[in-house]
């Protein structure tokens, strides 16, 4: 507990997480100048917690680079409305992440006190390519005067979509978490720093841990995609993460798709907490589970493709106009029927698995943490989401949580802060 007459902002100050010009010094503090970003090929016997994913940029990372085996999203409402306050919070949750991503030792302190950090990860804080994508849902710009001014075009609620169930303590919220991180112990580790630092302005609405499967390279050096817990590839269909030209079409928001300028460089986040009803599912012949995907469950590759085809190779449905090898309700053709027009609807997928224990009716809990990201939430998720109403797979899923966000752009540098154009914005109404 902290001395009789200790101010929460001296407190704050005497951790080193002060708030105003002092978060600045803090962002830029304990850099791990050694550790290799990613793409790097480390040693066979190299310490991978060592890997660090930048922190600065003009978008902010757990968006188009690879993802680490652990994941968390989480959902909060925050108390501060207030324009001072959030720029307060904003910038002290800023300096922890910049902190968190870039590793260091942990501080030493008056054993009186809670100490600084939780301990799981040890005296010293390794990056293990961590990063913390923060997004702002509708709610919160709906709650005051300037945020209803500045909210993005697209952002809404979600919606229920025919096959969904949708849980309302699971869904929604103010503020979006994402976690990502070679391990598990690191990503709830930077979860439970957060909510210990700014739990002055932020209460938890619910959380869901995953993991990502981490595939071989294949004999020809490329990496197929990850299974998820149906045993098909998940995400074979993705653009392109690394074509820079292909990202700023289909990911960050730009002056061509007429956002508030403080929102450029963002993108739209969807989750949505997807159910697998696997016991079903395992129970159902090959050649149906391969029928309603549209794909070999064991390659990947499309079922137009030849013995030698791999997931990389792109269905031909010119030459099936009839549905005959590629079922019109599948969901590989459900969701990109591949023709001229549906281009403008791609979206990036980043999933996570989860499995949760066991429901009430004896069945595992278990499933898909589905998200994605695009620059227009209409044009994007929302239009392949209703294209796959009524899809084959519904029999085997049901989601039943998750929420629209707007993911804020980067951090420029370690004067800058995340949401700046926005409180700026904010402060020129």
């Amino acid at each position: 507990m902290a001395q009789a007459g200790t101010s929460r902002r001296d407190l704050l100050k005497g951790l080193g997480i002060g708030v105003g010009a002092g978060v600045a010094s803090v962002i830029g503090a304990g850099q791990v100048a050694a550790a290799p970003m990613v793409g790097d090929a480390p040693k066979a016997d190299a310490d991978t917690s060592a890997q660090r994913v930048p922190f600065y940029g003009a978008h902010q990372a757990g968006i188009v680079n690879p993802r680490p085996a652990a994941g968390i999203i989480a959902s909060f409402d925050i108390v501060a409305t207030d324009l001072d306050q959030f720029e307060t919070m904003m910038k002290l949750l800023t300096a922890r992440i910049a902190f968190l991503t870039a590793g260091g030792a942990v501080a030493m302190r008056d054993p009186k006190l809670p100490p600084e950090d939780s301990g799981i990860l040890g005296p010293d804080i390794a990056p293990d390519n961590l990063t913390v994508t923060v997004g702002l849902g509708d709610s919160f710009f709906e709650k005051t005067d300037w945020g209803k001014a500045l909210k993005p075009n697209a952002l809404d609620r979600m919606t229920q979509f025919p096959n969904d169930a949708l849980d309302a303590a699971l869904c929604h919220g103010d503020l979006s978490l994402q976690f990502c991180a070679n391990t598990p112990d690191t990503a709830i580790h930077a979860l439970r720093d957060i909510m210990k630092s700014l739990s002055e302005y932020l209460v938890m609405n619910w959380m869901m841990p995953g993991d990502v499967p981490q595939a071989k390279p294949a004999a020809d050096g490329t990496t197929p995609s990850a299974r998820n817990l149906l045993g098909f590839r998940d995400g074979s269909g993705n653009p392109d993460s690394t074509d820079e030209a292909k990202m700023r079409q289909v990911v960050w928001v730009t002056p061509e798709n007429g956002e508030p300028g403080w929102a450029l460089g963002g993108s739209y986040q969807v989750v949505r907490l997807i159910r697998n009803k696997v016991e079903h599912w395992d129970r159902t012949p090959l050649q149906e589970q391969e029928r309603d995907f549209g794909r070999r469950k064991i390659s990947g590759a499309p079922l137009d493709g030849g013995p030698n085809a791999t997931e990389r190779d792109v269905p031909d449905y010119s030459k099936d106009p009839e549905g005959k090898v590629t079922s019109f309700l599948s969901h590989i053709r459900r969701a990109n029927p591949r023709t001229p027009e549906t281009e403008a609807n791609l979206i990036l997928r980043r999933p996570f698995n989860y499995t949760s224990g066991a429901l009430k009716n004896g069945q595992i809990d278990q499933g898909l943490i589905f998200i994605c990201y695009q620059a227009d939430l209409g044009m994007g998720f929302i239009t392949v989401q209703s294209r796959l109403n009524g899809e084959a797979m519904e029999e085997y899923f049901k989601p039943f949580g998750g929420g629209y966000f707007f993911v804020l752009p980067g951090v420029s540098g370690p004067g800058d802060y995340l949401g700046s154009t926005l409180v700026s914005a904010a402060r020129s109404l």
